[in-house]
């Protein structure tokens, strides 16, 4: 198995900062890319920034500038640094990790459970 452990969710003001951090455990023998997605009610879930294990990143649109992702170095940690905070930004997201396991061969993508952020006006 693996499991992904996300922290950092909460309310904040337009404005103001949030930090979301995911680390992944379990059979892994590598991670090749961590990211972190999200999904308002009635949208569909979109990419909002990923790193892969050489540290290229990739981010939509809305939050370039905004928000970094980063990888925090040992025990497959990757956090989000979230930055002059929106209304829009408001969603459920979501941790993901494409997966090398110990125990499998190929590649799989795994979800976190989501954790809550809500930007009031």
């Amino acid at each position: 198995q693996v499991q992904l452990m996300e922290s950092g969710g909460g309310v904040v003001q337009a404005g103001g900062s949030l930090r979301l951090s995911c680390a992944a455990s379990g059979t892994i023998r590598s991670v090749t890319e961590m990211g972190w997605y999200r999904q308002a009610p009635g949208k569909q879930r979109e990419l909002v920034a990923a790193i892969t294990s050489g540290s290229v990143t990739r981010y939509t649109d809305s939050v370039k500038g905004r928000f970094t992702i980063s990888r925090d170095g040992a025990n497959n940690t990757v956090s989000l640094q979230m930055n002059s905070l929106k209304s829009e930004d408001t969603a459920v997201y979501y941790c993901k990790a494409d997966v090398i396991r110990a125990d499998v061969v190929g590649l799989i993508a795994h979800w976190g459970r989501g954790t809550q952020v809500s930007v009031s006006s």
